[in-house]
């Protein structure tokens, strides 16, 4: 008779103590990442968020239509720039349907509150979605712990902070929900779960343009099941339904447009649909053909097929038809690449390779857990794990590529390694308590003490030679034999010897040997019976140092999660602070308060130069025109900011005048020592000037007689006669 609990099954017990789990996993999602608001206040942080958030606020004030056509003529002057055609519009659109539809319900609230929230929201929704994904390719338990576990990882939680109102934010939570729907289309072979597929990745790819990772990952998955020989109609219906819906729907993201058919990153989903449709129409025609006609007819057509695919492939490349790599997404092949030929690439500090305590910094006890992941997935290698491990080999080898990217790697870090807890507690935690009176856990305790036993008798003293004889086969002794006594102080008496006598004769005959043993072997001691309790602290004891151990690490980890959040990830860029000696905090704005002097005491059309670094903020909080911004598309416009801050006074006034600038800002560590100031990036600055300006800007020329970047008494003449050294240093 199954009990019941407020009138609930045992069934309806556990889904509801899963429910309140998920839930509190949740609820700390949430409040890891509100750090922030807590110590300071409710404020965009960072630089691209300022961008989306000024976005934003212009979608709610203006609609949608006027939002979409939208030409910022303050942005990249002189030139402007078509802002619906040039972003990812999803994180705009989300943050909008929300503000609408709590206005709608009366609840007032501000954008920009909605903005600074919004990532600590969906990241109780990607820890749900990672619960899915987790109980797809393994069960319950493991959705459960791959859940808690990115609820709190450093890893992500550096992009979902209360605040970073950046496209990482909501993409996080749609890469892991649309790899949880794939996975499920394959499991089914359902149209319906491909549909719905193709509709994650549509919502993915308006929202970042890390959606590529997607498009490539998904087809690698098929190609390697292919080559597995785990071709299924389930495959064919999952990857054809979501690819034509895909791409049909992410073309129609103006950002993208065409994209999909012409450009290199799109080409393996395009080459793998192909590749399915020929292995589905060669299946069918291996019921129509004789067998050796359709081998032969088979390797004809694929060596046709594909050299004429390559060839093309190649063709259509050195022809301009098919885009070749951009910058960004070659230097994940080749780490050199950026710095000498797109040095604005490598200028940025996330797109720096990962230092391996990176790794250890944002991921923690899940690197180790990941390769266990990875290896109780080839012990049951079904279709998920295949995914999974394909995900983790090359999530892991872009993370090392590029800082930034170990966010990508996060959720499967935190899948693999709620799997292999998974099995940890599977195996460490299943008590099976024997009575006492029972004949197979008496068997199985007398069996490892009898084997102990006779192993120790059957070994010579020391430096006795061992005889070249055959041992006499001895079987092991039941506790539960007649023959046996046994005194309650564990020694054995006279009956015990009498019986183990018994037991060994028994077992000659039994074995129908001939001969008799040799005089010099001991005889074989009777076992020793253990206690209940014994034989249950043997049983459990073991199991109790191992949980406890994962116990420890769990914890450790909680605590590394909550530190590194507080500590690291918490602090807005845009507001510095500081604690003095006696422990006091010390609240630096510096730059919120320069940007509102240049509102307040500047035309509203007057044009600021600047690095590109701080286009945004000067949009997003000064309100005034800016020559670059974070968007980066124009390098020789970059350079040429470069070119007037690593000129002389007469030079950069000159340029700086035909470009109509009226205020020209930096910012400058001074006495404070803040390390990311202009004068620290110089050097990327002059850089970046001599790609396009190589007469005009040198690189050498900034450094001193001993070959050094200095900025102090032994700088080089050409740095000390710079704009940006004599700005940085006037009047200090």
């Amino acid at each position: 008779m199954v009990n019941k609990v407020l009138g609930l099954t045992a069934s309806d017990q556990t889904s509801l103590l899963r429910f309140a789990i998920l839930g509190l996993i949740s609820l700390v999602a949430i409040g890891s990442r509100l750090y922030s608001v807590i110590r300071f206040e409710s404020v965009i942080h960072e630089f691209d968020p300022w961008f989306n958030y000024r976005t934003t606020r212009y979608l709610v004030d203006n609609g949608f239509d006027k939002f979409w056509n939208w030409f910022d003529e303050t942005a990249w002057y002189p030139l402007g720039r078509v802002v619906g055609g040039t972003l990812y519009p999803g994180i705009m659109v989300t943050s909008a349907t929300i503000y609408n539809a709590l206005h709608l319900l009366n609840i007032p609230v501000d954008i920009r509150n909605v903005c600074v929230f919004l990532a600590p929201a969906f990241s109780a929704l990607t820890a749900i979605a990672t619960y899915h994904l987790g109980k797809e390719v393994k069960n319950a338990t493991a959705g459960l712990l791959a859940a808690a576990f990115i609820g709190v990882a450093p890893g992500y939680i550096s992009r979902s902070v209360a605040g970073s109102y950046d496209n990482e934010g909501i993409a996080i939570f749609l890469l892991v929900f649309t790899f949880f729907l794939w996975l499920r289309a394959v499991r089914l072979g359902s149209a319906l779960y491909g549909a719905l597929t193709a509709v994650s990745y549509f919502y993915m790819v308006s929202a970042w343009g890390g959606y590529v990772f997607i498009i490539n990952l998904i087809p690698l998955h098929i190609f390697g099941l292919l080559a597995m020989g785990r071709y299924s109609n389930r495959l064919y219906v999952s990857y054809s339904t979501f690819y034509v819906i895909g791409t049909l729907a992410s073309m129609q993201i103006p950002f993208v447009g065409f994209q999909p058919t012409f450009t290199s990153e799109h080409m393996a989903a395009l080459g793998v649909f192909g590749l399915i449709q020929l292995v589905a129409f060669a299946n069918f025609a291996r019921s129509l053909v004789p067998e050796e006609h359709f081998r032969v007819l088979l390797r004809g057509v694929i060596a046709l097929i594909f050299a004429a695919g390559v060839g093309g492939l190649v063709l259509l490349t050195m022809s301009g038809v098919i885009a070749p790599w951009t910058g960004r997404f070659y230097s994940l092949w080749d780490t050199g690449y950026a710095k000498i030929h797109i040095p604005i690439i490598a200028s940025v500090s996330e797109h720096q390779p990962t230092p391996w305590p990176n790794f250890f910094f944002d991921l923690n006890m899940l690197v180790w857990l990941l390769p266990a992941g990875i290896y109780f997935s080839f012990r049951e290698l079904t279709d998920n794990h295949v995914f999974l491990i394909l995900y983790s080999i090359f999530a892991a080898y872009f993370a090392g590529v590029m800082v930034r990217l170990i966010l990508t790697l996060t959720p499967v870090a935190c899948v693999l390694a709620g799997i292999a807890m998974a099995n940890v507690f599977e195996t460490y935690l299943s008590v099976h308590d024997v009575p006492a009176g029972s004949k197979a856990g008496a068997e199985a305790i007398s069996q490892t003490v009898s084997d102990k036993t006779r192993l120790a008798a059957d070994t010579p003293p020391a430096g006795q030679a061992i005889e070249d004889t055959d041992p006499l086969p001895v079987p092991p002794v039941s506790p539960t034999d007649p023959t046996v006594s046994h005194k309650k102080d564990g020694k054995r008496g006279k009956g015990a010897k009498k019986g183990a006598a018994k037991t060994a004769d028994s077992s000659d005959s039994n074995a129908g040997s001939t001969s008799a043993a040799p005089s010099t072997q001991p005889a074989v001691p009777a076992p020793k019976v253990l206690s209940p309790a014994f034989k249950r602290f043997y049983a459990l004891f073991p199991k109790f140092v191992v949980m406890a151990c994962f116990l420890f690490f769990t914890s450790m980890f909680q605590w590394h999660c909550s530190w590194i959040t507080s500590s690291a990830y918490s602090s807005p860029s845009v507001v510095l602070a500081s604690r003095g000696a006696d422990g006091t905090q010390h609240i630096i704005d510096d730059f919120r308060e320069a940007y509102y002097w240049l509102r307040k005491n500047t035309k509203p059309d007057a044009k600021v130069l600047s690095w590109w670094d701080y286009g945004y903020q000067l949009a997003g909080m000064a309100d005034r025109t800016t020559l670059v911004d974070n968007n980066t598309w124009n390098n020789t416009h970059i350079a040429t900011v470069g070119k007037i801050l690593a000129s002389d006074e007469d030079t950069a006034y000159e340029l700086a005048r035909h470009h109509d600038v009226d205020y020209v800002l930096i910012v400058f560590g001074a006495m404070l020592g803040y390390s990311g100031d202009d004068i620290n990036k110089f050097l990327w600055m002059i850089r970046i000037a001599q790609g396009v300006y190589p007469d005009d800007v040198k690189e050498e020329d900034f450094y001193n007689s001993q070959g050094e970047y200095a900025i102090s008494d032994d700088a080089s003449p050409a740095m000390k006669n710079s704009l940006m050294h004599k700005m940085s240093y006037y009047r200090f």
